[in-house]
Formats: C-alpha cells, structure tokens, sequence
C-alpha cells in the first residue's frame, strides 16, 4: 500500500494511554515483542504505572481474540495492527543489545530498512532522540497535548470606564456580553486610576459580578495578592465543583487550598472532612515498600502537606481544634495515596489533589471520576516542575483537564504568578 505510515509504538505510549493506538488511523500499527515483554514486567507493580501495564495488556488481549496478531488485525479505526517478533541484530553501529530500549528501536530500523515509512512513537525524549540519530523518524504522542503557551489562566484584562465601575460596585453586577468563559476573572483598568478592582463573569447570567477586595481571612490565612483572592472566590464557591490552581513554587497553592477546604468543613459544615492526596512519583515507589502502618507510610511523602497544616493552625484561632492530629484522629482530614483513590466512591468531600502535573491524562481522568454527590474536587500544581519523565508542561493532566474544562459552568481556573514564600524563592523559582 503507497503512503502507508507505519508507526512503531514505544512501551511508554502504553502507560500513558492504554487506548492509544486508536489514534494512529488507516495506518500500520507495529508493537515490538519487545513492548509486550516490558508491559509484562510492568504488571506486577502496585503503583499506576502497573495498573495502566495490567490495562493495556487486557486491551491488547481483546484485540488479538479478532485475528493473527503476528500478520495484523484489521481494527475499526481502518489501522493494521500487529507484534513485530524480530529486531535488527546486524546494524553496524555500537549499540548495547541487552537495552530493551534498543532493542525497540532496532524494530524500527528493522521495518525502515525494508522500505516502509516508519516513525518511532515514544514519550521518552532521550529515545527520540537516538532514534533520529539512526534515521529514523521520531514524534511524541500528540493527541493529549496541549499547548502550555495558550493554555487558560482564569484571568484577563479589560478597561473601563469610571461611569460603569462606579454601576458595578453599586448594583453589584452589570450585564457583560462579550464572550468570556463561565467563573473567569476579569482585572478592572480605568483611566488614570491606579488602584485595581476585579470582576468574575457568570456565563448562565452574562453578568460581571462584582469581588470586593477587602480583606479576607480563611481560617486565618489571608490573600496576600489579588490571583490569590481570585483563588479563594472559587475555592469558596459551592458551585464550582471542579477548581484547579497552578503556579510556581511558593505561590500558595495548596495553602490556599487546605485553608479553605478546613473552612468548608469545621465552620460551614459544608463538607464531611477535607481528603488530601499527592502522587508518589519523587519516592519512585509505591507507599507499600516503606516501614510501618499506612500513617506513618503516607507521613514519608505526605510532609509538604504537613507543613502548610502545622502553619494554617498556627494562625487559626479555633476552640475545637488544637492540633493537627487531633484533626487526623477526628477525621476531619484525610490523607490518602492515589493509588488508594482508583475504585472508590468520595461523596461530600473536599478533595485535593497536590502536584497533579505528575498525573497522565488518563490517570486525572480516574481520579477526578471518583467525585461524589456534593463533593468539591481541587487541583494544584506547578506544570514547569515534572517529575516523571515521560510528562512535560504540554502532556501533563493538570494542563489537559484546564484545557478540556475551560467554559464549563462548575470548573474554576486561576493560575498564580507571584511567590509570597520568599524573595529567596521567588528568586529561586525564576532563576533556577
């Protein structure tokens, strides 16, 4: 068949979305043999990695019952899919034969020398890489990529006059009808004024409402800067079940987060308890290999969160509550591993999820489906700092569920710019 590409998909691509290869249309599809023996190395791991391998697998199993995987199966999508049992042991180059990373490549090269038109499918930059050096065409999975330069910021500019803000303020809200996204904030300029006033637009009215800035204080931590009093409007806002916060490092996201979720919970009573869960990827494996009971296993990567706790009762003035394991132990917070989450069923909670840039697509998809009725979900994270290596700003599920849930009437948005830790560390979060 002329113009027909065939790609050769890298064991990551599997990981990353189980489904994948759905997206490669009236195409060949090529898996190495060499895949399907990572995948099954992979299975047996406890942590998300093992759970997509175990997915995968079953998916690639309901495809093989349709036909001789070795010659090809004709999918739905119009592609051919097939295992690639051999790989090309006389390339003349140095090349250690024992990578199986290599060993996916020298597939590739393999089904090149042959004459097709391959392109070498993969999330590991570094193999890309070393694909282009021999030849061969290499590309990132696509699909789930957005880019970071565009994404919504929850935020933007607009001016006016001093007759329709001197309106706002008195009514509370004036009909707005250019076409702004639902909880969106919007910075006030009049001229030749130098104080700033800002506004959120309600989609279902099309209506800017007007946000005071005076001050505000939950459970004793107050905005130190007007995105993160954008923050705290939808971390407050009951309708907004679905809220995300990005930023550097020391911006206050997961400050602003706890405070308001523990404000939610002991003096609205809005809520059941607040849960707070981070991903494991900085350990490198799951919570089951370290010492102890599950407290005490969560304590070991659960510290950050600690932190900020130790802080917001430092400076929150409550008769009930006296210490941070006096939360624990009364359940009014919850600390939960991830991997914990898959399953479950989270009514009337306030979820946050720490570091969410560290999450796939497909992993977020999962935990934000574990939502319950009356339930509020939040998301913080920094998109420029990844751990994993197979997630970069413009792949990462934080920044693909801001992207896929702009406009919806129940997600609120607000990226934050500045550092209020330190000079130290705004300096450091801008230089390093």
């Amino acid at each position: 068949m002329k113009n027909v590409k065939t790609f050769v998909i890298d064991t990551n691509i599997f990981i990353h979305k189980h489904d994948a290869i759905y997206s490669f249309r009236d195409n060949e599809i090529v898996i190495p043999l060499t895949v399907l023996e990572e995948l099954d190395r992979l299975k047996s791991y406890s942590d998300e990695r093992g759970r997509n391998a175990r997915e995968a697998i079953r998916f690639l199993d309901g495809i093989s019952k349709h036909g001789d995987i070795n010659k090809g199966i004709k999918m739905d999508n119009g592609s051919l899919l097939r295992v690639e049992l051999h790989y090309d042991k006389t390339i003349p180059i140095d090349i250690d034969l024992e990578k199986n990373d290599n060993k996916i490549l020298l597939t590739a090269y393999k089904l090149q020398r042959e004459g097709k038109h391959v392109f070498f499918v993969s999330k590991d930059i570094n193999a890309r890489i070393k694909a282009t050096a021999m030849g061969i065409k290499a590309v990132d999975y696509e699909k789930q990529k957005v880019d970071i330069n565009a994404l919504y910021t929850g935020v933007r500019e607009v001016d006016i006059s001093a007759e329709t803000m001197n309106v706002l303020k008195k009514k509370g809200y004036i009909e707005w009808h250019d076409e702004f996204t639902p909880n969106e904030f919007v910075v006030l300029n009049q001229k030749d004024v130098s104080e700033t006033e800002f506004a959120q637009y309600d989609g279902g009215r099309r209506e800017l409402r007007y946000v005071k800035s005076s001050s505000l204080s939950v459970c004793g931590i107050k905005p130190l800067n007007e995105r993160q009093r954008m923050v705290l409007e939808i971390l407050l806002d009951d309708s907004v079940t679905l809220a995300t916060i990005m930023g550097k490092a020391g911006t206050g996201k997961t400050l602003l987060a706890i405070a308001a979720g523990l404000h939610k919970v002991l003096e609205e009573k809005k809520y059941s308890r607040v849960m707070v869960s981070r991903p494991v990827i900085p350990l490198g494996k799951d919570i089951g290999y370290l010492p102890g009971a599950k407290s005490e296993k969560l304590s070991h990567w659960m510290q950050p969160l600690f932190d900020n706790l130790e802080y917001i009762l430092s400076v929150y003035k409550s008769q009930s509550i006296k210490s941070m394991e006096q939360l624990l132990s009364n359940n009014m917070i919850e600390l939960e591993a991830l991997s914990h989450i898959r399953g479950r069923s989270l009514p009337s909670q306030f979820i946050i999820i720490d570091e969410a840039q560290n999450l796939t697509p497909h992993e977020i998809k999962t935990i934000v489906s574990r939502a319950g009725e009356n339930s509020k979900m939040v998301l913080t994270g920094d998109p420029y700092q990844i751990d994993s290596p197979y997630l970069d700003a413009n792949s990462n599920g934080l920044t693909y569920l801001v992207d896929a849930f702009k406009g919806q009437s129940l997600f609120g948005h607000v990226t934050l710019l500045k550092s209020e830790r330190s000079d130290l560390a705004e300096l450091a979060a801008e230089l390093l």
